[in-house]
C-alpha cells in the first residue's frame, strides 16, 4: 500500500459520499484532491489527510462529521489497519505491516526507476545554466550553479520532463576583442588593456597560440587581435567543457551567440534582424530619437529597452530576444534561466521579452537567482591570479563533496562551506553520512551471502518493529519527493530526505538483524529484511544519482 494506492482508496469511498451529499453536484473530485502526509508522531499512524476538512464546506457538512464518515468507510480496505479521526476532521491512517512491508520487494523490483514519476510529463523544458564567457577558467560561483542546473535537469527528467542543458556561450562583443588583445599584449610583454585579462593562464594561451600561429606577432596589428582570439578560444572552451565534465556537468547543447549574428549561407537576415521583424510584427517594437524600442512596460518591465541604437548597433537585449526565440523554434516550450546573484535586474526583462513574444510570462519561462558561495581557506587561483578556480576546488574537495554540499541547501540562501568538514570521513560530514548508509547496505548483503540468507521469501507482515515502520514510510515518500524538487526546482529536498533516510537505515540496522546470530537457523524474517535493507540500498543509490553524486558500496 503506497501513498498513490492510498489516495486512490480515499477517493474510493470519498466519491460516493459526495455524491450523497450532493447529488445535484458534479464535484469532478481527483487523485490531486487527496494529501497525505507522514504524522510527525508515528503514534498517530503512517499517514494523515485533511481530505475532510477540505471538502467540508462544499458538501455543507461538519468536518469532523465527515471526517469519521471518511474514516468508517476506509476502515474496510485491505492493507488498512484502522483510521482514527483527530482534532477538527483530520484522518490518520495506520496500515496493516503486511501492506507497508510489501513495498521493499517493489522497490527492489523497480530498481533503477524507482521514484520515477509523470509529473512533469509533456513539459519540454530548456534550461540554461552557468553560461560563462569563454575568456578565463570557471570559478567558484559556476561551481554551484553548475551543480544546481545538472541536479534540477535530473529531477525534471526522472520526473517525466524532456530535458535539454544549454550553455550559451558569450563568444560575441567587446570582451572577446579584449581577450585576444590580452593574449597578444602577453606575447609582447606588454601591459594588458583595459578592462583585459591577467594570470599565468593568459601566459598559457598565449604560448599555445604562438605554436599553432608562430607567424602572429608578423601579422598587422587588428589581425593579431582577431587570430589570437580565434585561436585561444576554442582552447579555453575546450578546458571549460573538460571542468564540467569533470564535475559530472554534461551540457546536451553549447549555443554560440555568434550564430545570432551572422547572416544565413544565402544572404538571409540574421536571427537578431529576424527577431526585431518578429517582435516589431507583434506590435511591441517602435522607433524614437532614431533607436528602436522594444515597449516591455507593457509587460510589468519597469521600462522600455532599447533593442538597436541610434548609430545601428544593437544591444545586449536584441542578442536575448533572438536567443529566446530561437529557444521556442527549437522547440522548448518552457525555458528556465538559472542566473547568478547579482543579475536579479534581468528578470523583469526576461518575462517581458516572453510576452512582447506572444508566450505567457508566468509559464513560459523562469528565472531561477542563485546566491554567492565561499569557502573558508581557499586560496586564489595560481594561474588566474583574481579568482578561485573549479578546478582547484574539485582537486581539493573532491566532486562528490563538492556537489552534494552544494546542493543541499536553497539556491537562494549563501553558502560557506568548510573544506576541513567535507574531506571528513565521519558522519560530521554529509555526503559521508548517506554514502556510508549505502555502502552499509551493501555490507549487510554480502554478510548475508555469506551467512546463506536471501531473498528467497519474503513475508512483509514481519516487517513489524518500530525501526521498520520508520524505515518504510521513508521509503514510499520517495517518488513524492522527488517530484516536489521538480515542481519547485529545489534539489536540496533530495538532499535532506537522504541524511533522513540514512539515519533511519543506521536505527534501523541496530535493532534489526539481516543475519541469526552465531549458530542460530537462518528465518524468514532474516530474508524478509534482506529486501528491506537492499530496498534502501536502492533508494539511497537513486537520489544519490539525482544529486549526481557516486554511491560507493565500500568506504
Amino acid at each position: 500500500m503506497n501513498p498513490d494506492a492510498l489516495a486512490a482508496a480515499l477517493l474510493a469511498v470519498v466519491t460516493p459520499i459526495a455524491a450523497r451529499r450532493r447529488p445535484e453536484e458534479e464535484l469532478g473530485l481527483s487523485v490531486a484532491d487527496v494529501t497525505l502526509e507522514r504524522p510527525r508522531n508515528r503514534d498517530h499512524g503512517d499517514w494523515a489527510t485533511n481530505i475532510a476538512m477540505k471538502l467540508a464546506k462544499r458538501l455543507g457538512t461538519n468536518p469532523r462529521e465527515l471526517a469519521q464518515e471518511i474514516a468508517d468507510g476506509l476502515t474496510a480496505t485491505d492493507g488498512v489497519a484502522s483510521v482514527e479521526v483527530a482534532g477538527p476532521g483530520f484522518i490518520n491512517i495506520r496500515l496493516e505491516a503486511g501492506a507497508a512491508g510489501a513495498l521493499a520487494k517493489t522497490i527492489v523490483d523497480a530498481g533503477a526507476d524507482y521514484g520515477r514519476n509523470e509529473t512533469q510529463a509533456g513539459n519540454t523544458v530548456n534550461l540554461e545554466f552557468v553560461s560563462a564567457n569563454p575568456t578565463g577558467p570557471l570559478h567558484i560561483a559556476h561551481t554551484r550553479w553548475a551543480a544546481l542546473g545538472d541536479t534540477i535537469a535530473r529531477v525534471l527528467a526522472f520526473s517525466g520532463a524532456t530535458v535539454a542543458r544549454e550553455y550559451y556561450i558569450n563568444d560575441a562583443g567587446a570582451q572577446m576583442e579584449r581577450f585576444g588583445a590580452s593574449i597578444v599584449a602577453a606575447l609582447k610583454g606588454e601591459e594588458k588593456p583595459e578592462g583585459g585579462y591577467s594570470g599565468e593562464y593568459i601566459d598559457e594561451l598565449g604560448r599555445k597560440v604562438l605554436a599553432e600561429r608562430p607567424d602572429l606577432l608578423e601579422l598587422d596589428a587588428d589581425e593579431q587581435i582577431l587570430v589570437a582570439r580565434d585561436v585561444a578560444y576554442p582552447i579555453q572552451l575546450a578546458e571549460i567543457q573538460a571542468s564540467l565534465e569533470a564535475f559530472n556537468v554534461h551540457f546536451d547543447e553549447w549555443f554560440s551567440e555568434r550564430t545570432l549574428h551572422a547572416a544565413g549561407e544565402n544572404g538571409e537576415p540574421s536571427l537578431i534582424d529576424q527577431a526585431v521583424d518578429r517582435l516589431r510584427a507583434q506590435g511591441h517594437v517602435f522607433d524614437e530619437d532614431g533607436a528602436v524600442w522594444v515597449r516591455t512596460t507593457d509587460f510589468s518591465d519597469d521600462k522600455d529597452r532599447v533593442i538597436r541604437r541610434s548609430n545601428g548597433e544593437y544591444t545586449y537585449f536584441a542578442a536575448d530576444a533572438a536567443y529566446y526565440l530561437n529557444k521556442s523554434d527549437r522547440g522548448w516550450a518552457d525555458k528556465i534561466y538559472l542566473l547568478g546573484a547579482d543579475h536579479h535586474g534581468y528578470v523583469h526583462r526576461l518575462k517581458a521579452l516572453a510576452g512582447a513574444a506572444g508566450e505567457d510570462p508566468e509559464k513560459n519561462i523562469e528565472v531561477l537567482i542563485g546566491q554567492m558561495v565561499s569557502i573558508n581557506g581557499a586560496r586564489l587561483s595560481k594561474r588566474a591570479g583574481n579568482i578561485i578556480e573549479m578546478d582547484d576546488i574539485i582537486e581539493w574537495i573532491g566532486t562528490d563533496a563538492l556537489r552534494y554540499s552544494l546542493e543541499r541547501s536553497p539556491a537562494d540562501s549563501p553558502l560557506d562551506l568548510d573544506p576541513d568538514l567535507l574531506r571528513k570521513r565521519t558522519n560530521d560530514n554529509p555526503v559521508f553520512y548517506v554514502q556510508y548508509a549505502h555502502a552499509r547496505t551493501h555490507n549487510v548483503a554480502r554478510n548475508a551471502a555469506d551467512a546463506g540468507v536471501d531473498r528467497s521469501e519474503f513475508a512483509p507482515e514481519l516487517l513489524e518493529h518500530e525501526t521498520e515502520s520508520a524505515l518504510l514510510g521513508a521509503l514510499q515518500e520517495f517518488p513524492r519527493i522527488v517530484a516536489f524538487a521538480a515542481e519547485v526546482r529545489e534539489p536540496h529536498r533530495v538532499a535532506r530526505y537522504l541524511e533522513e533516510l540514512a539515519g533511519l537505515y543506521h536505527r534501523w540496522y541496530d535493532n534489526c538483524r539481516v543475519t541469526p546470530l552465531g549458530d542460530a537457523p537462518v528465518e524468514t524474517v532474516h530474508r524478509t529484511r534482506l529486501w528491506l535493507n537492499d530496498a534502501t540500498g536502492q533508494v539511497l543509490r537513486n537520489g544519490l544519482g539525482l544529486l549526481g553524486v557516486s554511491a560507493p558500496e565500500r568506504m
